[in-house]
């Protein structure tokens, strides 16, 4: 039987367009309530149970016989000779990915991450003090595929950072390692990591256990067990997002060759039958040579079952009446990953105010922002580019206000603060405030 990738082709022009827009984007964040319920049996079990629960669960989902948690921990030395063992292109690309991405990070760093402080006119001093976390949790997923470049992007704005402590999590069922992902996580700079994944192994992290350090946020992507969990553990640690599935939009203008949007498509589609891929394009001739492209290249691919099925069931066409038109659209979407394939990319991008990550100019593929290019490829999902931001180094620190009042200074403020104070009925706030002052007032009562 030949695998067939049918996109839905839609066009702004058709009155049902609306209808059919909303019904290809929809998908569901909710899990499911066996999965949920089996969560919340194991966070409970292991909070309770510690390193007895994780082991129990390490062997029962991955299969992986551990005496004990000891057993679970990879050493440095295990990471660096992973690292050593690697083929020298792999070695290559593996510390020249790394080194761009940790030089993006230093200059988000530099931009967004330091502290800063002045003094106003009557020498209040005023600030915002920004320190790293002291301990983070990086999960990697493990099992169909590995992901070092997940290590790379997780650990190293941690490290960039300042953050102290980096644990790494990333299941090896069967005992299976990989060793660009132990390499990866040399090279980015890990401090622990153990062998041990699932919702076991986020509770681990949230709730400590004899072995297992209590981290303050916990990063990186899993399947629907660990999203369940860390959403249930939010609150005891902070967490990075919940991701949905990929997502790449494509808003083109007809120039770059239709085989490299055909495969940009496939790029994200692959991931999962779950995963979106769309072409926003106002040209229709060049949305017929990407099908065809589609049906010419799809053959070709090792995951073309997962590629078609993601590209019939959740994959769209889209002609549209202009580029502005395709902009508009793409900012209803938000979408993960957006690429501008376009002779003038920068045209279009100030139009452009919801997306993950843009991909400015047909020669940026989306990979490479997956990969090397620097800027970091854990995205926020499913519309909520909206109201947040890729991970980076501000995920990794936080921020203390800082506060300090001149004697002259309290004589402004603390008449501001009292009246306010009083019409909230405060009177040990107003009150405070008072006392401060040169000449001090007689306590009034709640207005």
């Amino acid at each position: 039987m030949t695998l067939t990738a049918t996109p839905v082709r839609l066009s702004t022009v058709d009155a049902t367009f609306e209808a059919d827009f909303e019904a290809r984007l929809h998908w569901s964040a909710d899990a499911d309530a066996a999965i949920e319920q089996r969560v919340a049996e194991i966070l409970a079990d292991v909070r309770q149970r510690g390193d007895a629960a994780v082991l129990e669960y390490t062997l029962r989902f991955d299969g992986l016989s551990a005496a004990s948690m000891q057993a679970l921990e990879l050493t440095q030395s295990e990471l660096k000779v992973a690292f050593d063992s690697l083929p020298g292109a792999q070695k290559a690309a593996l510390e020249a990915a790394a080194r761009r991405v940790r030089g993006y990070h230093e200059a988000q760093k530099k931009a967004t991450g330091e502290s800063w402080n002045y003094r106003d006119e009557d020498g209040t001093f005023l600030g915002q003090k920004v320190t790293p976390l002291d301990r983070v949790g990086i999960y990697v997923p493990g099992g169909k595929a590995a992901y070092p470049s997940s290590v790379l992007m997780n650990a190293i704005p941690a490290h960039v950072a300042g953050v102290r402590e980096i644990i790494m999590v990333v299941p090896t069922p069967r005992g299976e390692k990989n060793a660009l992902v132990l390499a990866a996580a040399y090279v980015a700079g890990v401090t622990r990591a153990f062998t041990m994944g699932g919702a076991q192994a986020v509770a681990a992290l949230a709730y400590g256990t004899a072995t297992i350090p209590k981290v303050d946020k916990i990063t990186g992507p899993g399947n629907a067990y660990v999203a369940s969990a860390k959403k249930r553990v939010f609150g005891t640690v902070g967490i990075d997002m919940i991701a949905g599935p990929s997502e790449i939009l494509v808003l083109a203008d007809g120039s770059t060759p239709a085989d490299w949007v055909a495969m940009d498509l496939f790029s994200q589609a692959e991931h999962d039958e779950l995963a979106q891929s769309i072409l926003l394009c106002p040209d229709a001739a060049y949305i017929d040579a990407v099908q065809a492209a589609i049906d010419r290249l799809l053959p070709a691919m090792p995951r073309r079952a997962i590629i078609a099925k993601s590209l019939s069931d959740r994959g769209a066409l889209i002609h549209t009446r202009s580029m502005v038109e395709a902009c508009e659209i793409s900012n209803r979407i938000a979408p993960e990953h957006l690429e501008v394939s376009s002779r003038e990319p920068h045209r279009w991008e100030p139009l452009l105010r919801h997306a993950g990550a843009i991909f400015l100019g047909a020669y940026t593929s989306e990979s490479l922002g997956d990969y090397c290019a620097g800027p970091n490829h854990v995205l926020p999902t499913s519309g909520t580019a909206r109201f947040s931001s890729p991970l980076g180094v501000y995920d990794f620190q936080k921020r203390s206000s800082l506060i300090e009042v001149s004697e002259a200074g309290a004589q402004v403020l603390g008449l501001i603060a009292a009246e306010l104070a009083y019409g909230e009925g405060l009177q040990a706030h107003a009150r405070a405030a008072e006392l401060r002052l040169t000449q001090v007032p007689p306590m009034r009562e709640n207005r």
